[in-house]
C-alpha cells in the first residue's frame, strides 16, 4: 500500500475561482522574458479555506526556499518584507468590480497546464476556456531570488473548469452573438 505525501506548497483552489488573463493555450512573453502560459486567479474572500490554503502553501514555500532566499546575504529576509503572490482585489484593484471583495494570485509556468472539464475529461477547444470562467486550480508556491527581487511565486499546474461565466475583458463569445436566429435586420 502507498503513501500518499502531500505538498504543503501545492493548492487546489475552490470551485468559485474565477479566471482572468487566461493565457493557457499559448505562451506569451511578458516584458521580454522567456514565454510563459498564465492566469490570474481571482479568489473571494469567502472562500476562507482555498485562501488560508494558499496562506499556508506560501508559509511552507519560505520555510522550504530560506537558503534561496538568503542568497549571499547573512539573514533571511522576513517573510512580511518580501513579495508574496496573494493580493487585495479591493486594495490594487479598486475601480474594477471583477476584483471586489477578492483575492488574486498570478500563476505561470514555462510548461502548458492540462486543462479539463468539471468530469475531468480534456478540453480540446479553445473557446471553452476564456477570461471570465469559474474553475479550480492546481497551484504551487515557491521561494525566488532573482536579480536582487525575492520573494514566493506561484506556479501553474493543472486546470479544471467548472462553469462558464460573463467573458472579461468586454470580448463577447461567437456562441452567444450568434445564439438568436432572429435574421430580420438582413431581411429588411
Amino acid at each position: 500500500m502507498s503513501t500518499v505525501v502531500k505538498n504543503p506548497t501545492k493548492v487546489i483552489t475552490g470551485p468559485k475561482t474565477r479566471w482572468s488573463y487566461a493565457n493557457v493555450w499559448d505562451p506569451k512573453s511578458i516584458n521580454g522574458g522567456a514565454p510563459k502560459y498564465s492566469v490570474s486567479l481571482i479568489i473571494p474572500k469567502s472562500d476562507t479555506q482555498t485562501v488560508e490554503k494558499i496562506k499556508a502553501a506560501i508559509q511552507a514555500a519560505y520555510e522550504e526556499g530560506q537558503s534561496k532566499l538568503k542568497g549571499n546575504g547573512k539573514s533571511v529576509p522576513a517573510l512580511d518584507l518580501i513579495k508574496t503572490p496573494l493580493r487585495d482585489g479591493d486594495r490594487e484593484r479598486p475601480d474594477d468590480p471583477t476584483y471586489a471583495g477578492c483575492y488574486f494570485i498570478n500563476a505561470n509556468s514555462a510548461t502548458a497546464p492540462g486543462i479539463v472539464d468539471a468530469d475531468r475529461q480534456p478540453i480540446l477547444e479553445r473557446s471553452e476556456v476564456y477570461s471570465g470562467v469559474y474553475g479550480r486550480a492546481s497551484i504551487n508556491l515557491y521561494a525566488f531570488n532573482s536579480n536582487g527581487n525575492k520573494g514566493i511565486a506561484c506556479g501553474l499546474n493543472n486546470l479544471q473548469k467548472i462553469s462558464d461565466g460573463e467573458p472579461l475583458g468586454g470580448k463577447s463569445r461567437a456562441e452567444d452573438d450568434f445564439a438568436s436566429d432572429d435574421d430580420d435586420e438582413f431581411l429588411d
